[in-house]
């Protein structure tokens, strides 16, 4: 329980003296002593009750105090039944060492406190303890790699009466105990993963506690073990790597305990995304040896002999060759440092997943590479009959991001952007080199847009719209200003709306009597204003040069 817990139980009668800090400290258990050194019956954690029988004079009360501290204890609580008055000398060396101290009213005996505490705490932790015990027993049996992340979920909900879900960075729901009741919604999956990326974003420690709808839900980080130590590792990796346990409880009150045991079980859950990673080896090295294949100019039947080793191994069962697509994603920070390879790696690996599928492994049937900064993603997909166009099949950009940008623009948010690229469908090897630089085009161009999450897809590639971002910012003005401004000062000085007309009459294709009708004006007061913006400019409306800088600038604009 809290100490704060204590002060506000007004039955006990106790009173503060100082450590207002301190009050979020746990109190484990009670000891009443009088001996001047009690440390060698203390274990931590203790709420100490003293009458001061061992004080002979001020110089007493220092080392008492600091032999308290240094056994681990959480507070020194000191009756006023022999005393009267605490004394000056008690007060300061507690405030020396920062060990709260609580003042007993003379009419509160301390058997009253102990029961208290007592009946508290051994509530708390009987209950804990024994399904430690089971937890145990069970998992050896029927482990992570028995049952997967369920199996250990089960357990906080039978013995525990936690409902407890794993969720991956992007939200997506990866295991749920069946004694949870329903599963969570999409929504909140995602809410929740966002929660999360921040608070690790901003370095708060976990568990983090969160509130949506009226619910709150502790968020405790799951951490791979087979990886550098948190220490060692960015932390704006993690940020984009680990899953989290989510539970439908306040930890904040929580003894020491449970947040042992809940940390137990992210531990074994790492067990089973260790397990996980270990089973993508295979896809990942099938990845690099056709990327590098691709990379270095090498013949079209080697590229497809590798292709063919591939195609059994990420679409088991399938009869005919699948056609495949490339996707790349780049992570880039504020700082202008660019993520790793493999941290792209990981996290394009589960941007791929299906938003929809649940449990550890729905991503058997993408193998992702890296090279220098960037991850590369070699999707299969099933032949399509001949009677579709290949490369209308497949993965579209914007659906790509659309369940996972929220949570991932939580965790970049004033740190860092995710941008990817998707290539058309190929049908064979030869395309494969041409889809690349295509998916790489493709990325350069979701780079230019803003946003921490952005994306863009084959189809952009054939707009005139691919231009625009690669334009430098100080050509766009001078260009800009100088076809545009003198209609905006116009409008602005005589409200005559020329900025509006041009962009209805390049709308309407140049035809006079659509545009017309568009802004519901005569022809005749369209020509007027149409003859003023080619008087103001010195271009003519008619030459199609002049429609397309026009058309340009106002893109640009």
């Amino acid at each position: 329980m809290r100490l704060r817990a204590l002060l506000d139980t007004d039955a006990l009668g106790l009173r503060l003296l100082g450590g207002e800090d301190e009050l979020d400290r746990t109190v484990r258990g009670v000891m009443t002593t009088d001996l001047r050194d009690p440390s060698r019956y203390l274990s931590g954690g203790e709420l100490v009750l003293t009458g001061l029988a061992w004080r002979r004079d001020a110089a007493d009360s220092e080392p008492f105090v600091r032999l308290l501290v240094q056994a681990g204890v959480t507070a020194l609580a000191a009756g006023e039944a022999e005393l009267g008055d605490i004394p000056e000398d008690l007060v300061v060396a507690c405030a020396q060492h920062r060990m709260p101290l609580l003042a007993v009213d003379e009419s509160v005996a301390f058997a009253t406190i102990t029961e208290h505490v007592v009946r508290q705490v051994s509530g708390e932790r009987a209950g804990d303890l024994a399904a430690v015990v089971d937890r145990h027993r069970r998992m050896m049996t029927s482990g992570p790699a028995g049952g997967g992340p369920d199996v250990v979920l089960d357990l906080l909900g039978s013995d525990l009466d936690l409902r407890a879900w794993v969720l991956s960075p992007t939200g997506r729901l990866i295991a749920g105990s069946k004694v949870a009741g329903p599963a969570l919604p999409p929504e909140t999956c995602a809410r929740l993963a966002a929660e999360h990326l921040t608070a690790v974003r901003t370095g708060r420690r976990g568990p983090h506690r969160v509130q949506l709808d009226g619910i709150t839900y502790s968020l405790f980080p799951v951490r791979s073990s087979g990886r550098a130590p948190q220490a060692e590792r960015d932390a704006r990796e993690t940020v984009l790597s680990d899953w989290l346990l989510a539970v439908e409880a306040d930890a904040a009150d929580w003894p020491e305990e449970r947040l042992d045991l809940l940390r137990g079980v992210t531990q074994l859950i790492a067990v089973e995304r260790d397990r996980r990673d270990a089973a993508r080896t295979v896809r990942r090295r099938l990845a690099q040896e056709v990327l590098e294949l691709v990379q270095s100019g090498a013949a079209p039947a080697e590229i497809a002999a590798r292709l063919r080793v591939a195609a059994p191994v990420l679409l088991p069962g399938l009869g005919a060759a699948p056609h495949w697509q490339v996707v790349v994603a780049r992570v880039e920070w504020e700082d202008g440092a660019v993520a790793g390879g493999p941290v792209a790696q990981s996290l394009l690996e589960e941007v791929l997943v299906d938003p929809l599928a649940t449990g550890p492994e729905p991503a058997d049937r993408v193998a992702v590479a890296h090279t220098g900064d960037e991850a590369v993603a070699l999707v299969p997909l099933p032949a399509v009959s001949a009677e579709h166009d290949g490369s209308e099949a497949g993965l579209h950009a914007d659906a790509l991001l659309r369940s996972v940008r929220d949570a991932l623009s939580a965790g970049l948010e004033g740190d860092g952007r995710l941008t990817l690229g998707v290539s058309a469908a190929v049908h064979s090897a030869e395309g494969l080199r041409g889809a690349l630089e295509e998916a790489r085009h493709a990325r350069r161009v979701a780079a230019a847009r803003p946003g921490r999450v952005c994306a863009a897809g084959h189809q952009e590639l054939a707009s005139h719209v691919l231009l625009l971002p690669f334009v430098p910012d100080d050509v766009r003005r001078a260009f800009t200003a100088r076809l545009l401004d003198p209609l905006t000062e116009y409008d602005r000085r005589h409200r005559a709306e020329l900025i509006p007309t041009l962009e209805a009459f390049l709308d309407s294709d140049g035809s006079w009597t659509r545009c017309a009708s568009r802004l519901h004006l005569h022809v005749n007061t369209l020509r007027y204003r149409v003859g003023r913006i080619e008087q103001l400019t010195g271009r003519d409306l008619s030459r199609l040069e002049d429609k397309l800088d026009f058309f340009l600038a106002l893109r640009m604009s």
